[in-house]
């Protein structure tokens, strides 16, 4: 399948996972928009892509108005929206009850609740509703939602509550988002990774390192960004 030409709207995309994967899509000759709060990398990222086929749009993914505006911006200057791939996300360490004996914060909960949970709704809603006006292809597509959930969403360890809620939920809106968004021609995925060897990966102490390389049985690494890039 051919990408070039066609345009990809990628969350958290300028680290990790996401880069890795507009990285991916660019070099085969895709438009790509990065929203991301990161302002400082998003904007130096231009230098290396060029502003012809690169569009970077400040996101708070928890801002659904921000995720519009950005989904609109990227329509505007391109053309077209071809694919959605919703990579935002973070972790939280956090026991349902802590050592001193309270419950978890909501706090937490909201926060990690709201990027991970809404960030990946606002974007896959948001996208879809720019496909489905989009002309369709020979084959009577129009686009493609790929959500990042994570293992943890299908068997978290102890300390992932909130963060394993959090990714079950995107597995559990990927089967009926994709039923309600056949019959505009919009395929609707999810990718759950092991763990990955991201920038936040790589800054954790081998203390945290070093124990969860003890579960993986092989290959004896964490994952690679462009090995997910080449999933996506």
């Amino acid at each position: 399948m051919s990408r070039a030409g066609k345009t990809y709207f990628i969350t958290g995309g300028a680290s990790g996972l996401g880069l890795a994967a507009a990285k991916k899509l660019f070099s085969e000759g895709a438009n790509i928009t990065i929203a991301d709060l990161n302002e400082k990398v998003g904007t130096a990222l231009e230098a290396e892509f060029g502003s012809e086929r690169y569009l970077f749009q400040k996101v708070d993914v928890t801002r659904e108005e921000q995720m519009a505006t950005a989904v609109e911006n990227t329509v505007k200057k391109f053309g077209t929206l071809n694919g959605c791939l919703n990579s935002a996300g973070l972790g939280a360490a956090a026991t349902t009850v802590t050592r001193d004996g309270k419950p978890m914060s909501s706090k937490t909960w909201d926060f990690v609740m709201k990027i991970n949970a809404y960030g990946t709704f606002y974007g896959s809603a948001h996208c879809a509703a720019a496909m489905s006006k989009l002309p369709p292809d020979e084959e009577g597509n129009r686009g493609v939602i790929v959500n990042v959930s994570s293992i943890a969403g299908i068997e978290g360890q102890k300390g992932q509550l909130v963060y394993s809620a959090s990714k079950g939920a995107v597995i559990g809106m990927t089967l009926p988002m994709a039923r309600d968004l056949a019959r505009f021609g919009i395929r609707v995925m999810t990718i759950c990774p092991g763990i990955m060897d991201t920038p936040l990966m790589m800054a954790a102490p081998d203390t945290v390192r070093k124990p969860l390389l003890k579960g993986v049985v092989s290959p004896k690494r964490f994952g690679r960004p462009n090995e997910f890039a080449l999933l996506v």
